[in-house]
């Protein structure tokens, strides 16, 4: 009956919580240098889209695998979120909130690239991408490692 107790005081802890989102940032640090890494692959490699011909989204499996694990950014992103809500930290909170901002508007801004191919889409990719990770990459830094002190 105490090791229930324990580990449901285990889950409840705030710092237990915050060691989480700590992991659960180095996870999407860890997706969106693979995003990154699928995106320049697909940029060297692919069929560039132009004014006059977009590209469908799942035209290669590259461009396939960087729209799939942009949507599972999203989802984790929405994730992180909700569970930096949930700890009342507001670095935390602000941080996760700003990783989703940039992830989102990475997404858009690749869909409007993969349209017309215009520079600034790409840029704006670019940019919303270093936004998000250096928001996570806030959160791996100052966020504890663990909750034993």
């Amino acid at each position: 009956m105490s090791d229930t107790h324990t580990a449901t005081a285990a889950v409840t802890d705030p710092a237990s919580r915050l060691a989480r989102m700590r992991v659960s940032s180095l996870g999407a640090v860890i997706m969106l240098i693979i995003q990154f890494i699928l995106g320049i692959v697909y940029n060297l490699y692919g069929t560039a889209p132009t004014a006059h011909k977009s590209i469908g989204l799942f035209s290669s499996p590259v461009l396939a695998l960087h729209v799939i694990l942009g949507i599972l950014l999203i989802i984790a992103g929405i994730g992180q979120l909700i569970r930096a809500i949930g700890t009342r930290h507001r670095l935390a909170t602000w941080m996760s909130g700003l990783g989703l901002l940039g992830i989102l508007a990475a997404f858009f801004a690749g869909v409007g690239f993969a349209g017309n191919g215009a520079a600034g889409a790409s840029l704006g990719m670019a940019l919303a991408f270093a936004v998000s990770l250096a928001a996570y990459v806030v959160l791996v830094f100052a966020l504890p490692s663990s909750s034993t002190t």
